[in-house]
């Protein structure tokens, strides 16, 4: 059972009005625990596709990805916690069918994504120094999964970062990606009305934003600092490199190499900065404004109170 797109709409203006309305304790604690589930899709994310590519390919390494990371969402979407992509559009969403002003909106995403970088720093700290090392810190190196994380942080923030200005876009872009499909997901879940509509109508959209190699920002604050913090504990990673018969030095990760490592700089300018903005701009204006002005004209009047 599902219920009529301007019916969806309505009522995801009054998810926005509530979540809007939340006192400061109650955003920040559902927000921190929002933070630590999208971090558990992410470092599952990281275990199940490490190693993956070179045995089945990279497009099959991103599906497994892909196909495992939407248990953060659906955990969030089901149990009430606030999330702030989501919020994203729900808030600007209600204040388009008028139910709030823009500065709940502002003081609701404030302390969200306060609370999600919480939560997202805290599991990330449990999965750097639990399962990503299992505590072998006198090591060479951390394990797989660790190496992988790693190189999810480079790819995240050197990469974009080795080619300038135009990096900054790609990764807005990637971002407007990223929370359009994850606003569908939020829709879908708000239209479904049993447990298995909501879980298949979020999981597929997260799948392919996850798969395609979009951006999240609240994600990518589980992401970018485990793969910190494992290069600040592994600094012979910044210089690991094998050597050919014919002298030819190859890097591990070059990108870490070129730019001596991966720093707090990189991780804010180069990818979470560009990567919250684009983040509001695919939830609120391709999701939230197109679907206020696609049914507008058909909203029920008992839910516009």
């Amino acid at each position: 059972m599902a219920n009529p797109p301007a019916v969806t709409v309505c009522l995801a203006g009054n998810v926005g009005r509530y979540k809007s309305s939340l006192p400061v304790g109650q955003l920040l604690l559902r927000g921190i625990m929002a933070g630590a589930y999208i971090a558990v899709g992410a470092a599952l994310c990281t275990v199940a596709g490490t190693g993956v590519a070179p045995l089945l390919g990279a497009g099959f390494a991103k599906f497994i990805g892909g196909a495992v990371f939407p248990v953060g969402l659906i955990a969030i979407v089901l149990t009430g916690m606030e999330l702030f992509t989501g919020d994203a559009m729900l808030g600007p969403l209600s204040v388009l069918q008028g139910k709030i002003g823009w500065g709940k909106v502002l003081n609701n995403w404030l302390w969200v994504y306060i609370g999600n970088l919480i939560g997202s720093l805290a599991y990330a700290y449990i999965m750097v120094w639990g399962p990503f090392t299992q505590g072998a810190l006198g090591a060479a190196e951390p394990n797989a999964f660790g190496l992988n994380a790693v190189a999810i942080a480079v790819g995240k923030t050197l990469a974009y970062k080795s080619v300038g200005s135009i990096g900054l876009w790609s990764c807005f872009l990637a971002a407007i990606g990223c929370n359009f499909l994850v606003n569908v997901a939020i829709m879908l879940g708000i239209t479904a009305k049993e447990f298995i509509g909501k879980f298949f109508g979020i999981w597929f959209p997260i799948m392919a934003f996850v798969a395609t190699g979009f951006e999240h920002c609240v994600a990518n604050m589980y992401f970018l600092p485990t793969g910190l913090w494992i290069t600040q504990l592994f600094p012979s990673l910044v210089d690991k490199s094998t050597k050919a018969a014919d002298g030819t030095v190859t890097y591990w990760s070059p990108l870490l190499h070129k730019f001596g490592g991966l720093t707090w700089g990189d991780v804010w300018l180069w990818n979470i900065i560009p990567a919250t903005l684009g983040n509001i701009v695919g939830g609120m204006i391709f999701v939230g404004f197109v679907y206020y002005f696609a049914f507008r004209n058909e909203f029920p009047e008992d839910l516009m109170k």
